[in-house]
């Protein structure tokens, strides 16, 4: 008898505790690449030159309309200038696509995991997460909004984390004008 009062307490105990359990409520949302967009700016001691790069891929991940996480894949093929026309709209791409920067026939994405969500006000967060470039993961920490089905995000990258030196004063003394700064920005424009 004591065996079975033992085994049926154990049995409402276990139950009560299983069923006070909520199943996950998560929701992931692809993201539609076709209507978002990543900017970049980059700046030298003479100026700056900007452009864009396609997402590839992309989802964020809510839990009960807060954001817990995300990850995205970048086509770096598809890195182009905005600010150049012509002859040196090439030459500045091929440059930027070559091995001297991003190297895109060895490394043709870019990726970023989502690896930390902190709210930081009613529609903000405070992101930490894992960015791959040239096959090297850094981490990286930005703000995320997020309004209805729209998301922003702007970030500093420091391109010698991921050994994209050229006429980087990091790693070259002497350059004078034509030192291109190591930080550079992404504007991500996403619509879920």
């Amino acid at each position: 008898m004591k065996k079975n009062v033992l085994a049926l307490t154990l049995a409402v105990v276990f139950g009560f505790t299983a069923s006070a359990i909520e199943p996950k409520t998560e929701e992931k949302k692809e993201v539609k690449t076709d209507e978002s967009s990543v900017a970049w700016k980059a700046y030298k001691v003479t100026g700056s030159h900007n452009g864009t790069v396609d997402l590839k891929s992309g989802a964020l991940v809510f839990d009960e309309g807060k954001l817990i996480g995300g990850d995205f894949t970048v086509d770096m093929t598809s890195l182009i200038s905005t600010d150049l026309e012509g002859e040196y709209k090439g030459k500045l791409e091929g440059h930027l696509k070559s091995d001297d920067f991003f190297g895109v026939e060895k490394h043709s994405t870019s990726t970023l995991v989502f690896t930390k969500v902190v709210p930081n006000g009613k529609n903000s967060y405070d992101v930490t997460g894992d960015l791959t470039i040239k096959g090297i993961t850094k981490p990286v920490t930005f703000d995320v909004s997020i309004y209805g089905s729209k998301a922003t995000a702007t970030m500093k990258i420091d391109r010698a984390e991921y050994d994209v030196r050229y006429g980087s004063g990091s790693f070259f003394d002497n350059l004078g004008d034509k030192t291109i700064y190591d930080e550079f920005d992404l504007v991500v424009d996403l619509v879920f």
